[in-house]
């Protein structure tokens, strides 16, 4: 069996509304310096991963762009995403210089990272990426209902993928019925809840984990695959890298995903405020530092 066959049977994959292709489980980079970006993006793409996800705010493109080459993984096996953030909304060659720092010609996903400062200027500026090709699909990462409805109203180029928080405590089921109606898939950030200990023991996910002879973790992460949720968990773990990418070879009951909708609680663990916006727009990262 070759490696591709191999990995083809064990993920499983969403097909967004312009027919790319895209991973359900991934790993994020978010936190993670360069050097432990590197080490996680070659452990990653080492144990079967191919959705490797980053941003211009991460300061850590360069080494994922490294880890992606030291792989020895063709770039059109992998699925690589990242996200411009909001000082280079309107800079004309914002896109242009994040190629640059992964060292690619094309990047799979890009998103708007925060409905921060001009982002109507930001998703043009994707829509232009995406006719010239050097973007595969576009998309938003933390819109709210209202802001996503804006960028549909005005946009040429319908965004893919809405990246927000949702795990167990926090479902977001109103605005997935949403989503649904527009064809936008929702990518979960702290799909494990900020690895919160309450939430990760809670006891039906330790019964489900016995049963299963599964972690917690992975009760977890295969529930949000189920409901339709692209995971991204980050870690630098090797063994909790593996443990992640674990998830494909069971699967809840109609009862078990009943069970663990029950418990939203609508509780997040951040949020964000219009001063924070702001600064966030104000905000430049250190992106051409990077080692």
């Amino acid at each position: 069996m070759s490696k591709n066959v191999k990995e083809e049977s064990i993920m499983e994959y969403v097909t967004l509304n312009n027919g790319i292709k895209m991973p359900m489980a991934g790993i994020g980079t978010f936190l993670l310096t360069p050097d432990e970006a590197e080490a996680s993006v070659l452990n990653v793409l080492a144990c079967g991963y191919r959705l490797i996800d980053t941003a211009n705010a991460y300061v850590n493109e360069k080494a994922v762009g490294r880890a992606m080459k030291k792989s020895g993984v063709s770039r059109e096996e992998i699925f690589l995403e990242t996200k411009l953030w909001p000082a280079f909304y309107e800079q004309s060659d914002a896109v242009e210089k994040t190629l640059e720092r992964l060292d690619t010609d094309y990047i799979d996903l890009l998103l708007i990272h925060q409905p921060a400062g001009n982002y109507i200027a930001g998703y043009k500026l994707m829509e232009k990426a995406y006719t010239e090709g050097k973007v595969k699909a576009i998309g938003l990462s933390n819109f709210s209902q209202s802001q996503i409805r804006e960028i549909l109203d005005i946009c040429e180029v319908k965004p893919v993928v809405l990246q927000t928080e949702v795990h167990p405590y926090y479902q977001e089921k109103k605005l997935k019925d949403y989503l649904k109606k527009e064809g936008i898939v929702i990518q979960a950030w702290y799909p494990l809840g900020h690895g919160d200990k309450a939430l990760l023991e809670e006891p039906l996910f330790q019964e489900l984990g016995k049963k299963y002879g599964k972690s917690s973790a992975q009760i977890i992460l295969r529930w949000h695959i189920q409901a339709g949720n692209i995971v991204i968990p980050g870690s630098k773990s090797p063994a909790h890298i593996q443990d992640n990418f674990d998830l494909f070879d069971f699967s809840l009951t109609a009862w078990e995903m009943a069970q663990i909708s029950i418990m939203d609680k609508n509780v997040r663990y951040y949020t964000s405020t219009p001063e924070l916006l702001q600064r966030y727009a104000a905000m430049v990262p250190p992106v051409d530092e990077q080692k």
